[in-house]
């Protein structure tokens, strides 16, 4: 039996968020929290930090988009990279981004006791970023109704994510937003390159294709 890994991750996301919503100490547990990472070697934070929401807008905005993008996603890798190494690439690079998005937050404020995290944001640019290596010249749709082609989408998307996160105006954790995408990126081209470099070529013939016909488009 083949099991969709996307749903698992969406459920077992969604059960323990809506868990910590109304339990503080589950949610204390698994906040990223880099002073207490740094100095009682609570390394699973990265992870677990993953797992819980502020709201349930924040957890059905994530799992949203997870759905949609991780379920393409996972199909693709399946199908480049074989069904069993596929599914075993795509969980590890889910897990893998939700800690690589929170290490550079972690070294900014590994001595700031005040500051915490949480949510799988970084994760979920991961998976958006690794369709954009596969298919970037797709439509994503900002706002769910403008539609973008997804190689312009995630250049806007790096560029807003590293202005917000130097402005430092909000409780978004921008950084990682910006971290998770970029290491989904390298993770796809990285795996497409040792196993299948194919599609490593097939990245660069579509951009320039698709550059061609905006060119003679204008």
């Amino acid at each position: 039996m083949e099991y969709n890994i996307t749903i698992v991750l969406v459920i077992v996301t969604a059960l323990t968020s809506y868990r910590a919503f109304t339990d503080r100490i589950l949610k204390e547990n698994f906040l990223f929290r880099p002073a207490a990472m740094s100095n009682s070697n609570q390394w699973y934070r990265f992870l677990s930090h993953g797992l819980i929401h502020a709201d349930f807008t924040h957890l059905l905005f994530n799992m949203y988009v997870l759905y949609v993008f991780g379920d393409i996603v996972e199909l693709l890798f399946g199908a480049y990279f074989g069904v069993v190494i596929g599914k075993a690439l795509f969980v590890t690079m889910y897990v893998t981004a939700l800690a690589a998005a929170s290490i550079p937050s972690y070294f900014q404020h590994k001595d700031n006791y005040s500051y915490s995290a949480l949510g799988a944001s970084g994760a979920v640019s991961g998976i958006m970023f690794a369709l954009i290596f596969f298919s970037p010249w797709q439509m994503f749709y900002l706002f769910f109704i403008i539609p973008c082609p997804a190689i312009l989408f995630g250049i806007g998307y790096l560029w807003y994510s590293n202005y917000m996160a130097k402005r430092g105006m909000d409780n978004v954790g921008h950084d990682a937003h910006f971290w998770g995408a970029v290491y989904g990126f390298a993770f796809t081209f990285i795996t497409a390159l040792v196993i299948q470099p194919i599609l490593v070529s097939s990245f660069f013939e579509q951009l320039y294709q698709g550059i061609l016909i905006t060119n003679w488009l204008q």
